[in-house]
């Protein structure tokens, strides 16, 4: 059985959009904060569960009329699958470390 090891690259490549959210959040608060109206736990908790959406919403937002309308809501949708995608590649992923027995663990080798 051959082993992935490409190590920090996939690390990095995955946590990009939480990377580039928090580096967004620091570099410009403003923007942060009349989007969530100075509230730090709902990018607390984008950073955390839904990064793409988050950073897309707040793209949206500084960038248009102040709220979502028309064509916007596309752009949301599609983050959302982003994110959907990517936790679920990262499950399908760790799929073999589930200890057999649990549902959702690989079934064992057949023996030859």
């Amino acid at each position: 059985m051959q082993r992935n090891s490409s190590g920090c690259l996939a690390g990095a490549l995955a946590a990009f959009s939480r990377f580039f959210l928090f580096f967004a959040w620091i570099a410009r608060p403003i923007a942060f904060d009349r989007v969530f109206s100075g509230s730090w736990i709902i990018p607390c908790l984008g950073i955390l569960f839904l990064p793409f959406t988050t950073l897309m919403y707040v793209i949206l937002v500084t960038n248009g009329p102040g709220d979502l309308s028309g064509i916007d809501w596309l752009w949301m949708v599609l983050a959302l699958l982003v994110d959907l995608a990517s936790i679920g590649a990262a499950g399908a992923a760790n799929r073999d470390r589930i200890p057999q027995g649990v549902p959702g663990a690989m079934p064992p080798p057949p023996s030859a």
